[in-house]
């Protein structure tokens, strides 16, 4: 039996350890969320505010006019319940005159520029609010590469990259996150009725199985199929983790010199301080 339940009191305090340090360490006191209504951004949020004070985080909403009505009431009821400053800016007219520009845009086109624009928004409301950027990412997400590169995976830290989307529930449930937001299907919320769990194909608790055992415990696919994973799941999901490992990576660089940046040229990202 796969058994993916944490510690929650001491992951809770691992990351709003984690938060308040690394934006702390370069001389800030302040973070944004982009917070969508989502389980991700919800607890992110939640995390940031209980490591830097409600009054020190800013949670933005920024809507398509597609948007579900009860993303933007589930991301006012975290408002509500933390307390945290808000902005609210719709996104539709920034990107619509580029999508009638092109009447054959595709739909995932469409989802990666509405993406791409809510990072622009989220960026510039940083230097407006002079916070750092925490991202909303999930473990699971990020192996499956399931984001949008430049888009919503844009962030200063992240605070659930090693959290599995399993696992950020469990947190999520025990932090008292509201229920409504915990249980509703997870989506990105970039056409009517998308789900993550459509689009990829499987469900995020079957998933997390198979990747805790390729990633973390190291089986090879054989050893996963011997595990009772069907052989196709086993491949799809090997596929789209090799397909999409230039997300995780920063681009390589042409080596030229005896001390390239990424290469030889290599510090922790504390350097200096």
């Amino acid at each position: 039996m796969i058994d993916l339940t944490i510690n929650t009191e001491l992951t809770r305090s691992i990351l709003t350890g984690f938060i308040k340090s690394e934006i702390t360490r370069f001389g800030y006191s302040r973070a944004v969320v982009a917070l969508s209504g989502g389980i991700d951004s919800a607890l992110s949020c939640w995390l940031a505010a209980e490591a830097l004070g409600a009054e020190n985080v800013l949670a933005v909403r920024m809507p398509y006019k597609t948007s579900s009505p009860d993303s933007l009431e589930h991301a006012q009821n975290v408002i509500n319940a933390l307390g945290v400053q808000s902005l609210t800016i719709p996104i539709t007219e920034m990107v619509d005159p580029y999508f009638e520009r092109f009447p054959e845009i595709s739909r995932m086109r469409r989802a990666n520029i509405m993406a791409r624009t809510r990072m622009i928004v989220i960026y510039d409301q940083s230097e407006a609010f002079r916070g750092l950027v925490v991202g909303t990412g999930n473990k699971t997400e990020i192996l499956l590469g399931y984001t949008t590169l430049y888009g919503d995976s844009a962030c200063a830290i992240n605070p659930l990259g090693d959290l599995y989307k399993t696992q950020l529930r469990q947190l999520s449930r025990d932090l008292g996150i509201p229920q409504e937001i915990i249980q509703k299907p997870p989506s990105a919320d970039l056409w009517e009725n998308q789900t993550d769990e459509g689009e990829l194909g499987f469900t995020y608790e079957e998933v997390d199985k198979l990747l805790y055992l390729l990633v973390d415990q190291r089986y090879n696919p054989e050893d996963c199929v011997e595990a009772g994973f069907a052989e196709d799941f086993v491949k799809v999901v090997l596929d789209r983790m090799r397909r999409n490992h230039f997300k995780r990576i920063l681009p390589p660089i042409a080596k030229l010199t005896n001390r390239t940046v990424g290469y030889d040229f290599l510090y922790l990202r504390d350097w200096g301080t």
